[in-house]
């Protein structure tokens, strides 16, 4: 699995990317509100037709999560299943789990206790 780190951070937020086996992998580490959110969308890959992006979001360091994070991550959803690829989500919990629960985005959005069983589907 080669990996290839980058981070990009606002504020409370910091995203580190690896990109392995044709997977994007963000690891989160904040809150993720207006202010941080454009951390999160520039570090998603670019959707293309061709490769059907496969993309898990690691919340498992992520404390809050307002709406700008809930539409980011449904813009993501939408953008990839268009490409015929994917996002799932791993290590919601606490309060970011019932933000993800009360907007329903549990039931769109493939959520896993941890990476290695949303990279096993």
């Amino acid at each position: 699995m080669a990996e290839n780190q980058k981070a990009a951070g606002h504020g409370r937020l910091s995203v580190a990317r690896t990109d392995a086996d044709g997977v994007t992998v963000l690891s989160l580490d904040g809150e993720v509100d207006h202010h941080s959110v454009g951390a999160l969308a520039r570090a998603l890959p670019p959707v293309d037709v061709s490769t059907a992006p496969r993309v898990v979001v690691d919340l498992t360091q992520v404390a809050f999560m307002d709406s700008s994070g809930v539409n980011a991550l449904i813009a993501a959803h939408q953008a990839t299943v268009a490409a015929r690829g994917w996002l799932r989500l791993v290590g919601v919990r606490g309060a970011v789990l019932r933000t993800v629960q009360l907007v329903g985005l549990d039931l769109i959005v493939p959520c896993h206790p941890n990476l290695e069983r949303a990279l096993e589907e």
